[in-house]
């Protein structure tokens, strides 16, 4: 019979079969397919071909959806394939096995476990798994299936992680990763977690690192113009975390009034803090040049704010011995220790840090809601003109 709508409107199952296939006279492996399902019988459009010996068929789809003429044109296609040496079931089958690959792999499921844990917890806990399993901690298995990832892989990234973070990173990576993975085996998705057996990494001391005068000055005039060194100038003038400055934008800034506002989303405890800007940061900050439709000062177009650290090693090359063993962090520590040397109360330098503990917890935290804007001014300015003494004497000193 030649398939055509109104042929295949009267072809029904046979008696005593629950399944047959009625091929086309004038294009033979193209078929119409009638099977029982149930109480229901079901329709559709085939193609049948050989390939490596064996038969292969193919689902063009539901005759209650694709016409005669449709399904004509796809068998055409298929059958077209299969003469040049093609297999077009195996390819589909490979597709769809791809499709099912990239849907579990480690940074697609990290997405949904993301957006099932949004409204769970809390909003700094939820910035930290959005930190640890979507940046770089564990970016080399993101394109790794989650079933696939073995104790190895995740012992191997934990120990980069130490080496390249320190240990207290490593064990908050750890902790978000096997968070997610007993979210997986909960919800069926992976069968185990990778992260049982690896050696939890011990937690760190507390650093109490805190660089002297003449050590401040060399980090400074070592730091050099670029992007990396303006970040750290930074860091010493204002006191502020690295993630704060790296990521800094010129619509949290008014050179006018002099202030940078940081928003909530973009502060360890999701706080808004408004730090007055003294004439050294200013200087630096107008050295950097605006970029058209860019709002970071710092980074490049595809990653928003200053997102990689290496050239500190470049820095303590240059450096040698004149300072050793410093991280980034103490810079945020000296500023708070060499202001309390320099007569500022310790709620004022909090207050400039944007900390809330100590003297705000319980009742003073409760009702008193100043943010001593101008013993913070007068904090930040006699930080200024200190760390100005100090660069300019550094410099002199190195003078021929």
């Amino acid at each position: 019979m030649k398939i055509t709508a109104k042929a295949v409107a009267a072809l029904k199952l046979p008696r005593g079969k629950t399944d047959v296939i009625y091929f086309c006279d004038d294009l033979p492996r193209f078929g119409y397919r009638v099977r029982a399902s149930g109480e229901r019988v079901r329709r559709s459009w085939i193609a049948q071909y050989r390939a490596h010996g064996r038969t292969r068929r193919v689902l063009i789809g539901s005759a209650e959806t694709v016409s005669a003429e449709q399904a004509r044109a796809a068998a055409k296609k298929v059958l077209a394939k299969a003469a040049l040496g093609e297999d077009p079931q195996a390819a589909k089958i490979a597709e769809r096995r791809r499709q099912q690959t990239r849907e579990h792999t480690l940074r697609a499921v990290v997405d949904d476990y993301l957006a099932a844990k949004v409204k769970q917890v809390r909003s700094r806990t939820y910035r930290e798994l959005v930190r640890y399993l979507t940046g770089h901690f564990f970016r080399p298995l993101h394109a790794t299936p989650i079933d696939q990832i073995t104790r190895r892989d995740v012992a191997v990234r934990l120990s980069k992680i130490i080496a390249e973070n320190g240990r207290i990173s490593a064990g908050r990576a750890r902790g978000a990763l096997s968070a997610f993975y007993v979210w997986c085996m909960g919800m069926g998705l992976a069968e185990h977690n990778p992260v049982v057996g690896t050696i939890k990494p011990q937690d760190a001391k507390p650093r109490d690192r805190v660089l002297s005068d003449s050590e401040l000055a060399s980090i400074w005039h070592a730091s050099g113009d670029g992007a990396y060194g303006k970040v750290i100038k930074l860091l010493i003038v204002t006191g502020a975390r690295r993630g704060e400055v790296g990521g800094m934008r010129w619509s949290e800034l008014d050179l006018k009034r002099r202030v940078w506002s940081l928003p909530p989303e973009r502060t360890k405890n999701a706080r808004a803090h408004m730090l007055p800007l003294t004439p050294l940061a200013i200087e630096i900050i107008q050295s950097i040049p605006r970029r058209v439709n860019r709002d970071h000062l710092f980074g490049t177009r595809s990653i928003g704010g200053l997102a990689h650290w290496h050239a500190k090693a470049d820095l303590d090359q240059r450096l040698g011995a004149t300072v050793m063993r410093w991280r980034a962090h103490d810079l945020r520590r000296t500023f708070c220790t060499r202001l309390a040397d320099l007569g500022v109360q310790p709620h004022i330098i909090e207050s400039a840090v944007n900390h809330h503990s100590g003297f705000r917890s319980g009742v003073s935290g409760t009702y008193n809601r100043s943010p001593y804007e101008r013993e913070v001014m007068a904090a930040l300015a006699l930080w200024d003109d200190h760390v100005r003494t100090l660069i300019e004497g550094a410099a002199r000193q190195s003078a021929p």
